[in-house]
C-alpha cells in the first residue's frame, strides 16, 4: 500500500531563529525612516546652535524655535563674551589646553598599541595567548574606580609596609605628576591601550600571511616589516581608532578635572565651559555658545576622517 498525499505524514517546518527574524525586520525598514531618525537626533544640536545666538532673557522666556520667527533677536554677544579676553572669556586658552591634552593622548596609545598588536599577531613567544587575553580583559575595569588610586600613585608613589618587620618597601616612585598634563596623558593612554590593541590586532592578524613570509625571505626584520608593510596597510583602522580616542579625550571632563585639579592654567575647555555660568547661574546663556565652540572640533575631525571610519570599524570582521 503506497502512501498518498492524505496519508503521508507532514513534517514540521522549523521556524527561523528569532535573530534572523529580527534581522529581516530591520532590513525591511525603509531608508527614509532612518533619515528621519537622523533628523530627529540632530534637533538638539540645532537647538544648541540657535540658542547660542540668543541672549539670556530670550533663552529663559521662550524656546529655541522662536528664534526662527524672530531672527532679529539674534546676537553675537555670547560668542564675544566666551572668546573674548574679559572675566567671562578665556576659552581660547582652554581650547589650546584641550589640543595639548587630546593630541598626545591620541598619538601615544596608537604608537604603543600598533607595536603590541603586531607582536601579538605575528611574533611567536611564550605566553602570547594568555598575555593577549589578560590585556583584553582590562577593558572590564571601570575608569572611574581607578582615578583616585592613580592620582595617589602619581603624587605619592606606592609603598608597602612588611608585616612583623619594621621595614617599608618603595614599590613605585613619587613622580610628582599631580596637577600636570602628563598625568592626563598617562591615564588616557593606559585606559585606551586594551581597546586599541584589540582593534588593531584583529585587523593586523587578518593581513595576508604570504606578504610577511615574502618579506622574511627577502631578509626584512620585524621592525622593517612593521614600518614598511603593516603601517601603510593599517591606515584605515588606525584612523578609525584615532577618531574614537580623539573624541573621547577632547570631550573628557572627569579625568582632566581629577588629575589637573587646581592648576587652572592647564584645564581644558570642558572644565572651563562648566564654569562659564558663574555663581547662581547668572551667565547661563554663555553655556550654549561655549558648548557649540567645543563641538566644532570633533565634528571637523569626524568629517575629515569619515572615509576611514566604516572601513576601520569593520576591521577584522570579514576574512578573505
Amino acid at each position: 500500500m503506497t502512501a498518498t498525499a492524505e496519508t503521508r505524514p507532514v513534517r514540521a517546518v522549523a521556524e527561523p531563529p528569532i535573530g534572523w527574524r529580527l534581522y529581516r525586520l530591520l532590513r525591511a525598514i525603509p531608508t527614509w525612516v532612518l533619515w528621519g531618525l537622523v533628523v530627529v537626533w540632530s534637533i538638539p544640536t540645532v537647538g544648541l546652535l540657535v540658542n547660542s545666538f540668543r541672549d539670556r532673557d530670550a533663552q529663559r522666556t521662550s524656546g529655541w524655535w522662536v528664534g526662527f520667527v524672530e531672527p532679529g533677536s539674534f546676537t553675537l554677544q555670547n560668542y564675544r563674551d566666551v572668546l573674548g579676553s574679559g572675566p567671562t572669556g578665556g576659552l581660547w586658552d582652554a581650547l589650546l589646553n584641550s589640543f595639548a591634552i587630546a593630541i598626545p593622548a591620541t598619538v601615544i596609545p596608537i604608537a604603543i598599541a600598533a607595536f603590541a598588536a603586531y607582536a601579538f599577531a605575528w611574533i611567536e613567544f611564550r605566553g602570547r595567548e594568555w598575555l593577549f587575553i589578560g590585556t583584553v580583559s582590562l577593558l572590564a575595569i571601570p575608569l572611574q574606580v581607578a582615578l583616585i588610586p592613580l592620582l595617589q600613585l602619581y603624587s605619592g608613589g606606592a609603598q608597602w609596609t612588611i608585616p612583623f618587620v619594621d621595614k617599608t618597601l618603595r614599590l613605585f616612585p613619587d613622580l610628582d605628576l599631580a596637577g600636570s598634563v602628563t598625568a592626563v596623558w598617562l591615564t588616557h593612554t593606559g585606559f585606551a591601550l586594551p581597546f586599541a590593541i584589540f582593534l588593531l590586532h584583529n585587523y593586523i592578524a587578518g593581513l595576508p600571511r604570504d606578504v610577511f613570509e615574502s618579506a622574511l625571505i627577502d631578509g626584512a626584520d620585524h621592525f622593517k616589516i612593521f614600518w614598511r608593510l603593516v603601517v601603510p596597510l593599517s591606515i584605515p583602522v588606525l584612523a578609525a581608532f584615532a577618531i574614537f580616542q580623539f573624541l573621547w579625550t577632547w570631550n573628557d571632563y572627569l579625568v582632566a578635572l581629577t588629575m589637573i585639579g587646581g592648576n587652572r592654567e592647564a584645564l581644558p575647555a570642558t572644565v572651563a565651559i562648566a564654569s562659564l555660568a558663574g555663581e547662581f547661574a547668572l551667565r547661563e546663556n554663555l553655556l550654549t555658545a561655549g558648548a557649540f565652540v567645543q563641538t566644532v572640533v570633533p565634528i571637523a575631525v569626524f568629517f575629515a576622517l569619515q572615509r576611514y571610519f566604516v572601513r576601520g570599524i569593520l576591521a577584522g570582521s570579514v576574512k578573505g
